[in-house]
C-alpha cells in the first residue's frame, strides 16, 4: 500500500474533519486528499492574524475558491498575548496553543469529531515547539502518521496535479524576528515590505530576518543568490534606499542562501 492509499484509509476512518489551512503546500495536500475522501463532512479553517503577509493571504482566499471546498476564514490578534509577544523560542507555542484552541471550538459548533494539520514526519526532526502545543490539544496529524516526508508531499502534490505543488515554502512574520526582540506591528510590516520589494524583483524563495530591531539579513534559496550577485551596484544602492525607507539601518546578504529556520541555529 503506498503512503497515500494509507493516508487516505486513515482520513476515511474519521468520517469528519477540520482541516487548518495555512496555504502551503503540506496543508494543501491533506485538504485535496480529504476533499477526495470525505466529501462535505470535511471543513477547511484559515486563522488570519497580523502575521501573515497580505501576499499570503490573497493566496490562501484563491485557493480555497477555487477548490471548491467548505471554509471559513477565522481573523484572530496575536499581539495583545504577551507570552507571544515577548518572542522567546518557545513563541509557536504560545501561538498555537490559541490556534488550536479555536479550531477545537469551531469543530465542536460545526459536530466534527478531529481537527488536522499538515505536519509531515520531517517536521518532527526540527525544532517545533507547536507539536507539543498540537499535542496536548489533541490535533492529529495524518501525513505524519502515515510517514510522509515533506519531500514526499510535493511529489504527491505534484502527482495529483495540484497547481501549487512547487509553491515557496512560507512562515509566518514573526519567525523572521529574532528570539528576544519583542515582535511589534512596525516590525512585521518593515518585514512584509522588503519581502514584497524582493519578491517584486522576481526573486520567490526568500526571507528578510531582522536583528537588533535595524538589521535586514536577506536570505535568498542558492539559484536565486546567484542572480543577486549578478545584480550591478546601482540595483544593489537603489535596493538599499527602497529598505531603508521601509524602516531597516543596515542591509546585509547572507552567503549561505535561504535556510529554513536558520533563526533557530543554536538552539
Amino acid at each position: 500500500m503506498s503512503k497515500l492509499e494509507v493516508l487516505r484509509a486513515l482520513i476515511a476512518a474519521k468520517r469528519d474533519l477540520v482541516v487548518a489551512f495555512s496555504g502551503g503546500v503540506d496543508s494543501g495536500l491533506l485538504l485535496r486528499v480529504a476533499q477526495d475522501v470525505l466529501g462535505d463532512n470535511l471543513l477547511a479553517v484559515t486563522i488570519v492574524t497580523e502575521l501573515i503577509p497580505d501576499r499570503e493571504l490573497n493566496t490562501i482566499r484563491d485557493i480555497l475558491s477555487c477548490a471548491g471546498v467548505r471554509y471559513r476564514i477565522i481573523q484572530h490578534k496575536m499581539l495583545d498575548d504577551e507570552d507571544f509577544v515577548m518572542n522567546t523560542r518557545h513563541r509557536c507555542y504560545h501561538c498555537k496553543t490559541r490556534f488550536f484552541a479555536l479550531l477545537n471550538q469551531i469543530a465542536r459548533e460545526e459536530g466534527i469529531n478531529t481537527v488536522a494539520e499538515g505536519v509531515t514526519a520531517s517536521d518532527y526532526s526540527e525544532y517545533r515547539p507547536g507539536i507539543a502545543a498540537a499535542k496536548e490539544a489533541g490535533i492529529w496529524h495524518p501525513l505524519a502518521e502515515a510517514k510522509i516526508t515533506k519531500p514526499e508531499v510535493r511529489l504527491i502534490a505534484k502527482e495529483l496535479g495540484l497547481t501549487f505543488w512547487d509553491k515557496p515554502s512560507n512562515t509566518c512574520l514573526a519567525t523572521r524576528i529574532a528570539y528576544g526582540e519583542r515582535i511589534t506591528m512596525s516590525k512585521l510590516k518593515m518585514i512584509e515590505t522588503a519581502e514584497n520589494i524582493l519578491f517584486d524583483l522576481g526573486f520567490s524563495q526568500l526571507r528578510v530576518r531582522l536583528h537588533c530591531n535595524a538589521i535586514a539579513r536577506i536570505e535568498l534559496a542558492r539559484k536565486e543568490l546567484q542572480n543577486f550577485l549578478k545584480l550591478d551596484y546601482r540595483q544593489i544602492a537603489h535596493l538599499c534606499m527602497q529598505l531603508k525607507q521601509s524602516g531597516f539601518r543596515y542591509i546585509s546578504l547572507d552567503l549561505e542562501g535561504y535556510r529554513s529556520g536558520s533563526m533557530d541555529d543554536g538552539i
